[in-house]
């Protein structure tokens, strides 16, 4: 479990934000929203220690994640970061990556590390792409075969940087209901977002950040009626209902 108290974070000289403090559930997924350069990226990458705090603590499990080495991080917390190198390997190697938190010197994979890696594609829909080079794959296959990394890694805390950036729509429904059924197995999944839209008709829970710190956190329909995202962000949102729930868009 994941318990951000009275955080601080930002960079050496450079505050982003300041007495934060979040629990992210487990079973729900979480998307934290605000405006460019408000410290979404900047708070999940502290979650796990890739930035130290500037103030106040992270707790992993009830311990300060900066006693905690790498690897009791790295199998506790899957991080998958906005951007990366398409690195020169088959899709079932880079999903292997996720059992390094696992391997002992020097790093030798097991049969069960090769089982989990299968399993993990498989259950992400792309156990065809087992034996394709990365750089081949489209942006879609790549971020499942990043989300079956993550699923192979076997952590109780899935962090996601953008996980829909430059995909189309398609592959963004793939990618959220992806983010729900993790949350389903009783993980905790803490995305970040841009788009308001998809983050209240997938989200367990929002979080808003702005000014230096949380304006709002609740439920899609807690956020909505409070208008805080029209304010934050200076549009009109709206709503229709549907058969498939509730649908939201701009005016």
């Amino acid at each position: 479990m994941i318990e951000l108290c009275g955080l601080t974070a930002g960079y050496a000289g450079r505050v982003v934000l300041r007495e934060v403090s979040l629990a992210p559930a487990p079973g729900k997924v979480t998307i934290l929203l605000g405006p460019n350069g408000c410290g979404k990226s900047t708070l999940l990458r502290t979650i796990p220690g890739l930035l130290p705090a500037l103030g106040g603590r992270v707790l992993l499990d009830g311990a300060p994640v900066e006693q905690l080495s790498a690897r009791s991080i790295a199998q506790k917390i899957a991080y998958l970061p906005q951007s990366r190198t398409v690195p020169n390997i088959t899709a079932r190697r880079m999903v292997l990556h996720g059992r390094f938190p696992y391997l002992s010197y020097p790093r030798r994979y097991r049969p069960e590390d090769y089982a989990a890696a299968d399993h993990a594609l498989q259950w992400m829909g792309a156990g065809d792409l087992a034996n394709c080079p990365m750089a081949q794959l489209s942006g879609g296959q790549r971020q499942k075969v990043y989300l079956a990394m993550a699923l192979a890694q076997a952590t109780e805390t899935v962090l996601m940087d953008e996980p829909t950036t430059y995909l189309d729509a398609h592959c963004q429904l793939e990618v959220m209901r992806a983010a729900q059924a993790l949350a389903a197995q009783g993980k905790t999944v803490v995305l970040v977002l841009h788009d308001l839209c998809l983050a209240l008709r997938y989200a367990g829970a929002v979080v808003v950040l702005a000014d230096g710190g949380v304006a709002q956190q609740g439920t899609p329909e807690e956020i909505y009626q409070s208008g805080v995202l029209d304010r934050v962000f200076g549009v009109a949102l709206r709503r229709v209902h549907t058969a498939d729930g509730w649908q939201y868009y701009y005016v």
